[in-house]
């Protein structure tokens, strides 16, 4: 992400503006998403209460960031991207699953009936047409090379932004983890009892690189915590609200697989892979003047999640039979909820449920 993944409802006034552009470009094409509408799934544009808000005094994606530019940094081009996945605290073996189920539904499927239309291979399909100097694209192809639990919580049940690092040399040293400068992301995850610095309060999860001096190499990485059992109505909105808001508290959505905290999780998962791929090194992908606090692709669609969105509303999304809201698919049919991320060809917020 940037730095942070910030929650504000403010800037979803402003791109309710912005995605207008995208009505008058996409009209020339037949979107597979217009057949979306069966008998299993229903579409419907939920209007929620405003998310809270960061203490940050940056506004994420005010009209005056939203000019993405190219830094002539690099992107992850390389085939395939090679996660290596670090389970921190304790989970289960099905939130597990869940959570790969997401990332390997990234790559385009060999047999296209094995993931229906709208996609999570779709919805990478958006960040992969950023490109670098090159003209070569971000990977379309992702896997999870090589995966290590550290149920000992080796570095405490408290993290920090350098600790985090540790945690990451912890598993290059002992795993063993290579070495991967070229295709390599480290993805660490936190489980629900564990806390990290600025966790709820400022951040549901960030990116960035190692530094030589902790890791001993400079490595990509992200860091996305379970606010399950700490903060659901901040980091995973729109499936929590917070009470004083309206909407009766936790559970404004249904989570399309009844966990709120792994569910919310699951989007914050995929905000850090498209910034972190097109923005490894902080110096590719991104809006603003400050490389230190950028406003990323994902940034500038926060809070949106279909066609509509924007002044409260976070757009057309589906709820099944079971009441369950969801706006893409995965391989093994499971269903996600996840954030629309800003396309560079049309200069909007984009996503594979789109219905214009």
């Amino acid at each position: 992400m940037s730095l942070h993944y910030f929650l504000f409802s403010c800037f979803i006034l402003t791109l309710s503006a912005t995605s207008s552009v995208a009505t008058t470009i996409t009209t020339t094409t037949t979107p597979k998403e217009q057949t979306l509408n069966t008998k299993e799934a229903e579409f419907f544009n939920p209007k929620l209460p405003p998310r809270t808000l960061s203490s940050s005094k940056k506004f994420e994606g005010s009209s005056n960031l939203v000019d993405l530019r190219y830094h002539m940094g690099p992107v992850l081009s390389s085939s395939p991207i090679n996660i290596y996945l670090i389970w921190y605290g304790r989970w289960s073996l099905s939130q597990k699953l869940l959570i790969k189920d997401f990332i390997t539904s990234i790559s385009p499927s060999s047999a296209p009936a094995s993931s229906p239309s709208p996609s999570v291979s779709e919805w990478w399909k958006t960040v992969s047409l950023y490109t670098d100097q090159t003209g070569a694209n971000v990977s379309r192809n992702i896997v999870i090379a090589k995966e290590h639990s550290d149920t000992r919580y080796s570095h405490g049940s408290h993290l920090t932004r350098l600790s985090v690092q540790q945690v990451i040399a912890t598993a290059v040293k002992t795993s063993p983890f290579p070495v991967d400068h070229r295709n390599g992301i480290y993805l660490i995850l936190t489980s629900h009892d564990v806390t990290m610095q600025d966790f709820c309060r400022a951040v549901c999860g960030f990116h960035y690189f190692t530094f030589p001096s902790m890791v001993g190499h400079t490595l990509p990485y992200a860091w996305i915590g379970n606010s399950g059992k700490q903060c659901p109505e901040v980091c995973a909105y729109p499936f929590a609200v917070p009470g004083y808001m309206g909407g009766g508290g936790p559970g404004a959505l249904a989570p399309p697989n009844g966990d709120v905290g792994l569910d919310g999780m699951i989007s914050v998962i995929a905000h850090e892979l498209a910034e972190l791929t097109t923005n490894p090194l902080v110096n590719a992908w991104y809006a603003g003047e400050d490389p230190t606090a950028p406003t990323e692709i994902g940034d500038l669609c926060e809070g949106l999640y279909g066609t509509g969105g924007g002044g409260g509303y976070i757009g057309q999304v589906m709820r099944d039979r079971k009441g369950r809201t969801y706006n893409m698919k995965g391989k093994k049919g499971k269903k996600f909820l996840v954030q629309w991320v800003w396309s560079s060809v049309l200069k909007a917020c984009a996503g594979p449920n789109a219905l214009d």
